[in-house]
This record gives C-alpha cells, structure tokens and sequence, in this order.
C-alpha cells in the first residue's frame, strides 16, 4: 500500500483532522475516477486507515457512507469492501447522497456527528421521537466507551401545546369536541422530550460530559422537519401526510396525520458545491431567527 504523502501519519501520530468524511471524499473520487473499478476488492479497513493516519472506526463510518451511496458493496469488520458497478443506477445528486427515509437515514449521521468533540443538534420537528431513536447509538458507544464527545449541546423547536394543530387533526372537527387527538399528541411531545432531555443529561454524571438541552415551542404546526448537525449539515424533509382511521380512548376516528419516519430525509453538507452551502447556512438563519423571535420557553409538562 502506497502512503499518499497528504494522509501519511506524522513521528507515528494520528492526524486528529482526517475526518470520516475526509475519507470517504477521497476513496469516493478514487472510485469515480477510475483508480478504483467495479469489482476490485478495496484495501483493508487496517491499511486505509494506516494510509489515511485514522482509527479503525473511522474508515468504517467512511465506507459506510460509500455503501449507502451504492458505490461500495460487502462492508464488513472481516473481508474488505468490493467496488459496486454502478453503470446505469440513477445519480444519487450533486453530493452522491440519495435522500431516505427518517427511520433509515438520520441515525447515522446522527452517530457520525457524535465524532466531533463538541457535538451540536438543532432540530425542528413534530415531536422529538426519530431524534430520541437516533440518538441511542451514540449513546451506547459513549457508555460502552468508544466516544467521549468535551460537550453536547441541543436544541429542539416543536409546536405549542395552546395552538390548534394543522395536523394531527380529524378530518371532522366535530368528531373530536373532546379534544383527544390533541391530547395524545401532546402527551407524546412531552413524553418523547422528557426521554430525551433525560438521556442526554444523564452523559453529565456518568460520564462527566457538558450537556446543555433545550426546547422551546413555535406557535404554528411545522410542514416540515429540519436537523442541523454540528454547522455544516442539514437534513430536511417534508412531512408525510395521510387520512387514517385510528383508535383513540377507545373510538374510531377519521383523522389526519403525518409519518415522520417514512418522510424522505434529503441531506444538505456545508462544501459540497454552492447549492448545499447555501441551503445548510439560509437552514441555521431560519432556526436562529425562529429560535430568538417568536417561539417561546417550553415546558414538557403533563397535561
């Protein structure tokens, strides 16, 4: 294996600002350039990450991002990743992302922003529960030891518990005089946030990390949910919304709802051409001025 003078380690040492991005980009173009072919097996995840002066860790994260983008194929801890042939797969766009479902696209790059020693989280959402989801991961590995990020700090904006939602809402007001929809809404927003809050706050004493956690509330019922991590990435998309018969306090209702997690999250990383850049810093000028105008202190309360 040829060490590229760029990513050779120096007296022996790691370098602390290859990052797994830094890696995937680099075998990204390799692969995009033809240095390496469909099929050819790739170097093993020791000797990358002997080349690139990195940790083990680190060249996994990068070929995950390779594998999620189609480029890579077989990404395991035992044999090396073979180069997948991507002849007449569509383009994933601009940064070789392809958008994916909440569920599916979110804890990764959620764990992979834990890397950073000060991680930063700012989220605009229905209710925090993808979030709280995707944030397990992370939190495992920092109990089990295998991260320790100096300080942890996130913000979360949800709708007010005293405006009348947009959805979930019945498709027949009349339905639901008694307000139970709302209820159950409300209850999971301040359930979901209380975990959340909880499990971060918890780094502060078992692990001696800076947290800071919090929320306020928007007085409007956002179309949309936004993650922004660490200043250089947003995540976006747009709610998902259906009519569905659901049983609340044992009665079957007509209503309208949104499912967050199969909402398409599209990616947005701050230096991957003029259009991401632009999108991640207008995405951190929209939530600062929603941040310090209009919304307000909130609580997560029972009702």
């Amino acid at each position: 294996m040829v060490v590229s003078p760029e990513h050779a380690p120096v007296n022996g040492m790691k370098r602390p600002h290859t990052s797994h991005r830094d890696v995937a980009d680099e075998l990204r173009e390799r692969i995009r350039s033809g240095a390496l072919r469909p099929g050819q097996r790739m170097p093993t995840q020791a000797e990358l990450a002997d080349e690139f002066g990195v940790e083990r860790g680190v060249v996994r994260e990068a070929l995950r991002i390779l594998q999620g983008e189609n480029l890579l194929a077989n990404v395991s801890k035992g044999s090396p990743a073979t180069v997948a042939d991507t002849r007449g797969l569509p383009l994933a766009g601009p940064g070789g992302v392809k958008p994916q479902p909440t569920m599916v696209g979110l804890a990764p790059r959620i764990a992979a922003a834990f890397e950073a020693p000060h991680v930063e989280i700012d989220a605009l959402c229905l209710t925090s529960i993808s979030l709280t989801m995707a944030i397990g991961e992370p939190l495992r590995q920092i109990h089990a030891g295998q991260r320790k990020p100096a300080k942890v700090t996130v913000r979360v904006l949800l709708p007010s518990r005293s405006i009348d939602l947009a959805f979930p809402a019945p498709v027949d007001s009349g339905d639901d005089e008694g307000g139970q929809v709302h209820r159950r809404w409300l209850d999971q927003r301040n359930a979901q946030g209380q975990v959340l809050r909880h499990n971060l706050l918890a780094l502060r004493t078992s692990h001696g990390i800076d947290v800071d956690v919090s929320f306020r509330a928007l007085p409007f019922t956002p179309p949309v949910k936004l993650y922004l991590l660490n200043g250089s990435e947003a995540l976006f998309a747009y709610y998902t919304l259906v009519k569905q018969s659901e049983e609340i306090e044992h009665e079957h209702m007509e209503m309208y709802d949104a499912q967050g997690a199969q909402s398409m999250l599209f990616p947005f990383q701050q230096g991957d051409g003029l259009r991401d850049t632009t999108f991640v810093e207008q995405s951190h000028l929209w939530f600062d001025a929603l941040w310090g105008t209009i919304s307000q202190d909130l609580e997560l309360a029972r009702r």
